[in-house]
């Protein structure tokens, strides 16, 4: 049953994890000492380093107290696409919840950062700033500031954006964000199809035209690894490509790209994107093998076909 206005919210956190045991465990135990959790929901897409059985005896030896831990244990590795739709769909249908917070396993939320982002109850997606473990003062992902081409890549600039400790209409998901229940009913669950790459995206673009209030949140922090060479320069520094050295994942964000685009920003930002693409690897980092997968993921984009990743899980 849902808080009344006067009641508290029933909070549940969702983790998406694949064989990183290593870090779901330390990060299922920050969660349980967030006592304004309700539970603690942990999608595994199949893993096979133990995740699982490690999961299944960690809530079997619960003692019943909040935040109780609930695992949805995969037959397949549906991607973080698909382990978020899972993860919200048993958050709202299945435990209640009022808020979802929402994270991948190699982020870890600071002490407070919970706390920091409920002081914000007037929004319907926001979440925290999310900065290089390694290197605090500098953002992992890097944030286009609102109302211009200015992007930001240290955390002083973004604190010194924000207005009423928030920048509105930005938000970095999938990372440690809170989505309301009623907006998760109102617009539906994330793209299992798209597997991973572009459907946290993907799902900000829905909830933005739904009209939702989104907002980062730039005293709440979360703690993640760098993640290379994201949003590396092309075009002599005007602009900047999503650079991955995994096949599957420029794959998938080929693919996926060009369906939001397409979906979301029209067909112009779809030929601005296929031109990047194409100046990327035949100048930036020359690769004939990488303009035939980026071709492969584009085709497949534009024809609906979310199949072709299935051969880089073999």
């Amino acid at each position: 049953m849902s808080a009344t206005p006067n009641d508290p919210p029933r909070i549940v956190a969702v983790v998406v994890t694949y064989n990183r045991s290593a870090l779901v465990q330390p990060l299922v135990a920050r969660l349980r000492a967030q006592s304004r959790l309700s539970a603690i929901v942990v999608v595994d897409n199949a893993s096979t380093d133990g995740t699982g059985a490690w999961l299944t005896a960690a809530a079997a030896a619960g003692d019943g107290a909040p935040p109780a831990l609930h695992p949805v244990l995969l037959e397949q590795n549906l991607g973080g696409a698909g382990g978020f739709h899972e993860g919200l769909r048993s958050a709202v249908e299945e435990h209640g919840a009022d808020l979802v917070w929402l994270m991948d396993d190699d982020g870890t939320p600071d002490e407070d950062c919970l706390e920091l982002l409920l002081a914000h109850r007037d929004l319907d997606f926001w979440g925290p700033v999310v900065v290089d473990q390694e290197r605090p003062e500098r953002l992992v992902f890097p944030i286009r500031l609102p109302g211009g081409t200015r992007v930001v890549h240290e955390l002083a600039d973004v604190r010194g954006a924000a207005r009423e400790g928030r920048i509105a209409d930005i938000v970095i998901p999938f990372n440690g964000v809170l989505v309301t229940a009623e907006l998760a009913r109102r617009i539906g669950y994330p793209r299992s199809e798209f597997f991973i790459w572009g459907d946290d995206h993907e799902y900000r673009l829905r909830a933005e035209a739904a009209g939702a209030r989104i907002a980062t949140v730039v005293d709440a922090v979360v703690r993640h690894p760098a993640v290379g060479e994201l949003g590396t320069p092309m075009m002599f520094g005007r602009t900047t490509y999503n650079h991955s050295p995994s096949e599957l994942k420029h794959y998938c964000m080929a693919r996926n790209n060009v369906v939001n685009l397409r979906d979301y920003r029209g067909w112009a930002h779809v030929v601005a994107f296929l031109a990047k693409t194409l100046w990327f690897y035949s100048f930036t980092r020359p690769s004939p093998a990488r303009l035939r997968l980026s071709a492969s993921g584009i085709l497949a984009g534009l024809r609906g076909d979310f199949t072709g990743h299935r051969r880089f899980l073999r």
